[in-house]
Parts: C-alpha cells; sequence; structure tokens
C-alpha cells in the first residue's frame, strides 16, 4: 500500500510537504522538525557511551528484581503501549536481554481468531497471565479496543463502550489478586514517527515492521490522538495509573522506561542510585504529558 498525503502539523496549523513513504528520500523538512517534534525536550540524541554504562546498570537491577519476584513468589505484569513506531519491541528487548527466559517472556497476540471473537474479549489475555514467581510484558493489550480496532473500524461502538466500562473493573480485579501491574505508553512526535516508517520502508531487514495498517494509520493520527485521550481519561486510575515515557529518543526512553519499572518497586538489594526516578522531562502522568502522548 502506498502511503502519499498532506500533514497538517496539529501545533501550528502549518502545513508540511506530502509525505510519500515510497520515496527514496525523506522530505527535508520533516527530517528537520523530528527530533523535537510532539514537544520533545532535549535537542540532541543521548552520547551512547553513557547509554551503555547506564543500561547494564539498569539491567544488574532488573535482574534482581527478578531474583526477588521468584523468591517472594510475585505476579508482574508490564502492559507497553503507544503510538506506532514509538520503540516498545526496543524497550522490552532491553528488559528481557539478561532474564531468565523460564520467568520472563512477553506476549504479543496476533489478530483474534474466530473462535477467540466469539469468547469475553479479556480471555485470550487472561490465559497468558504469570503464575507466581514469574514476569509478563504485553506488547500490545488488550488496549487494542481503545485505539486501533475503533479507529480502523474493527469493532463496533457497543463493543467499544463495554470495554471501556469493563477496564477498570478488570484491572481492579487483578491487582486485588496481588498482580503488580504497571501501564507504559510510549509516546512519539508526529514527524519523528514518519522518520521511522520512512526507515522501516527502506530497510530490508526492518521491512516486516511495516504493515498496511501502519501506512493507513499515517493519515489518521489525529484520530489516534482523540482515542488516546479517551482511553486515558477512563482508565488511568489509582490503582492501575499510566505513565508516558516520551521516546523520539530511543536511548534515554529504553532507560527511563526500565527506570519507571525499577523505581515503584521495593525489591530486595534495590540500589536507589541507580533504580532512581525516571528523568520528569521523559516520564510522567497527568495532563500535562497524556497531552502530548
Amino acid at each position: 500500500m502506498r502511503g502519499s498525503f498532506l500533514l497538517e502539523d496539529a501545533g501550528e496549523g502549518e502545513e508540511l510537504p506530502g509525505f510519500d513513504i515510497d520515496a527514496p528520500e525523506l522530505p527535508e523538512e520533516i527530517d528537520k522538525k523530528a527530533f523535537r517534534s510532539g514537544g520533545y525536550p532535549y535537542n540532541k540524541r543521548m552520547k551512547r557511551k553513557r547509554y551503555d554504562e547506564e543500561l547494564l546498570d539498569l539491567q544488574i537491577e532488573l535482574l534482581k528484581l527478578q531474583r526477588w519476584v521468584e523468591r517472594e513468589g510475585k505476579r508482574l505484569v508490564i502492559v507497553f503501549e503507544g503510538r506506532d513506531a514509538a520503540g516498545k519491541d526496543g524497550c522490552i528487548k532491553r528488559i528481557l536481554a539478561h532474564l531468565n527466559p523460564r520467568h520472563a517472556r512477553q506476549v504479543a497476540l496476533s489478530k483474534p481468531t474466530d473462535a477467540e471473537r466469539g469468547q469475553w474479549y479479556f480471555q485470550r489475555y487472561v490465559a497468558e497471565l504469570p503464575t507466581a514467581g514469574d514476569m509478563l510484558i504485553f506488547n500490545r493489550s488488550w488496549y487494542n479496543r481503545a485505539g486501533v480496532e475503533p479507529v480502523m473500524g474493527y469493532c463496533t461502538e457497543e463493543q467499544y463502550h463495554r470495554f471501556m466500562e469493563a477496564v477498570p473493573q478488570f484491572e481492579a480485579g487483578l491487582v486485588h489478586d496481588g498482580i503488580i501491574l504497571i501501564k507504559l505508553w510510549l509516546s512519539v512526535g508526529r514527524e519523528m514517527q514518519l522518520k521511522r516508517f520512512h526507515a522501516r520502508r527502506h530497510d530490508v531487514l526492518k521491512r516486516w515492521k511495516l504493515t498496511d495498517n501502519d501506512v493507513r494509520g499515517l493519515a489518521l493520527f489525529d484520530a489516534y490522538t482523540a482515542a488516546r485521550d479517551r482511553m486515558f481519561a477512563r482508565t488511568d486510575t489509582s490503582f492501575a495509573p499510566w505513565l508516558v515515557v516520551r521516546s523520539n529518543d530511543k536511548r534515554r526512553a529504553r532507560l527511563n522506561a526500565i527506570r519507571a519499572i525499577l523505581h515503584g518497586i521495593q525489591y530486595d538489594g534495590k540500589d536507589p542510585e541507580v533504580a532512581d526516578a525516571p528523568d520528569p522531562k521523559i516520564v510522567g502522568r497527568g495532563p500535562d504529558f497524556f497531552a502530548t502522548a
């Protein structure tokens, strides 16, 4: 599927050049705006050496967390959601890189089968929940019904509203049963999203990541924004809050997503200087962060 259309910058009302994802060169105007798009607070990418050093220390802390989860029989569920091309796969890869795969895994479910479509909506996700001592990462989750499904017309209005009413009750049940639930939303600016999609289209090793739905979604940025706003309004709760991770710089996003996970859990042997609070410019909760997510 080809993707060629005019874009409007929602912040300034400025018309950007026509974007054709199949064109060999990314438009210069999009490239120039990409890194700071969506109100990103930094001007430059984090230095590689510093990133590698901090990542290693944080991955050691993740191992401590995993040992604590196993020893105490805890159940940890981390939900990764966000804009397309926001870097969810890369974050998850760095989290799981050195963990024991017998007790830490990710789940990335494909579209439901005919049988699953006839089930309770949450049923196939419940089947994946961890047992005592295990960690699970959902690479996209039940929140498909809050974003891609209504925007793309894959569910009815009734199904959508029923889901939105049920989510707080469903998550309250998980938390009440003892599951540690962490929900992360990775945001990316519009121009940065275009830049990453363009790179995927022209990289033979990454082209599989770009689906027809992704290309269709490029022209639906504002519709996804509206769906995101409705989702935050209904599902950001005291027992299962949303944390937004600004992800124009993948290095900062990965480090601060890990910090967001570690900082909120009191596990044995925790080094507070490493597992400190995430950068408040990168990770946050509330209207200011939700508005730029």
